[in-house]
């Protein structure tokens, strides 16, 4: 069952529950923000609920499905021929993984932007500290409880430590706060989320779970309605990074610069491709960072192969309770190959005549896809176009 609350920027309900809701569809993403659209009735109390700065609560059985800021609070159409009556009105919002993608990284957290270092392109770097930890303080000096007043996000706090992630280095300087967050997770494929807790928007870290054996897809089972798959060849598969200070020999010592190539296992599949990383100011790889760098870029240009199922709940696997993103599921495709991968995206479809859908899509290849994916997809691929030349 679905219920739309509407609340104000500190989570107190405005209104009414919104019961005349016409379509709903929300896509919760990995390490990205949201995105949500709900079509209804342009009602008085209802326009009345949807203004700047309020949020919209997804609730699923009862529990939060996604929460977040409305980001369209008001698309309105009418239309006499077409017996409109009050009209239609579209709302597009997202989760409060958004308000945190919308800070930047200060490079002197304590300080206002007009006190900024005026003198030198000072950095924040935090130097072999663990990647959850390295994440947290990120969002907690920029826009958490120990942010500046005017730069907190209200009633966001940090979730429960996970104890999960490696040692890394990271320098940022008025960087996009959640590309810096996603930088630090990339080492240890680590997911970011926020979830509404009461009167709490709790931000935390979480460690991908293997649910290869438990979650698994196929139409046997009876949970997996259709699958469409893409393969195209990547866009790199050598990440050539360049650190290091701009080259100026009258300082002393010195300044160099300092190269590091990031290949990836899908160049003894396809072919060399390279493409330049500039990290200009990271002047060595002591910590890892340019090889982070280059991690991180080879996430968008690994094969572009994803695979997308349409499944259903069954009272066995059912999306939020038995799996969630960044988990390790496995999708059995019609000819007995099995694809392992991260769930990336879940789509939650709804109508109040028809009922729920849900969407997974998994190896995405805006994120990571793994090399075993490209090659099963790819295998797969080539079986069907057997069985069309022997149709």
């Amino acid at each position: 069952m679905i219920q739309l609350l509407v609340t104000d920027r500190n989570l107190s309900v405005v209104g009414d529950p919104i019961a005349s809701w016409t379509s709903l569809t929300v896509d919760r993403n990995r390490n990205a923000p949201a995105a949500g659209t709900v079509t209804l009735p342009a009602l008085p109390e209802v326009m009345k609920q949807l203004q700047p700065g309020n949020r919209l609560i997804v609730l699923r059985d009862r529990a939060v499905w996604c929460a977040g800021p409305l980001e369209e609070p008001q698309d309105y159409a009418w239309d006499l021929t077409q017996n409109a009556g009050p009209g239609t009105v579209t709302v597009r919002f997202s989760d409060d993984l958004a308000r945190i993608a919308g800070y930047l990284t200060y490079p002197e957290p304590t300080k206002a932007f007009t006190a900024q270092d005026t003198v030198m392109d000072r950095q924040r770097t935090f130097t072999g500290q663990n990647a959850e930890t390295v994440i947290r303080q990120l969002v907690n000096e920029n826009c958490g409880p120990a942010a500046l007043t005017a730069r907190r996000i209200e009633h966001l706090v940090l979730d429960d430590v996970a104890g999960v992630g490696s040692t890394i280095t990271l320098s940022t300087r008025f960087e996009p706060l959640l590309e810096a967050c996603r930088t630090a997770a990339t080492t240890d494929a680590l997911g970011i989320r926020t979830r509404q807790v009461g009167d709490q928007i709790r931000f935390g870290v979480y460690a991908p779970r293997d649910l290869t054996g438990s979650a698994r897809f196929s139409a046997g089972l009876g949970n997996l309605r259709s699958v469409r798959f893409t393969l195209g060849a990547p866009t790199a598969t050598s990440e050539l990074v360049q650190g290091g200070g701009d080259p100026d020999t009258t300082a002393t010592p010195p300044n160099v610069r300092v190269y590091v190539e990031v290949a990836s296992g899908a160049q003894a599949d396809w072919y060399r491709v390279e493409k330049l990383v500039d990290k200009t100011g990271t002047l060595d790889d002591v910590g890892g960072e340019l090889t982070q760098a280059g991690q991180l870029a080879l996430g968008d240009d690994n094969p572009q192969a994803s695979l997308a199922t349409v499944t259903v709940d069954t009272e066995d696997l059912q999306a939020g309770r038995d799996y969630d993103l960044g988990d390790r599921v496995t999708v059995v495709l019609p000819t007995g190959l099995e694809v392992v991968d991260v769930v990336q995206t879940i789509r939650l479809e709804a109508t109040p005549d028809e009922g729920e859908l849900v969407t997974t899509v998994v190896g995405d290849s805006d994120k990571t896809t793994t090399t075993a994916t490209v090659r099963a997809v790819r295998d797969l691929a080539r079986r069907l176009g057997r069985i069309e030349a022997r149709g």
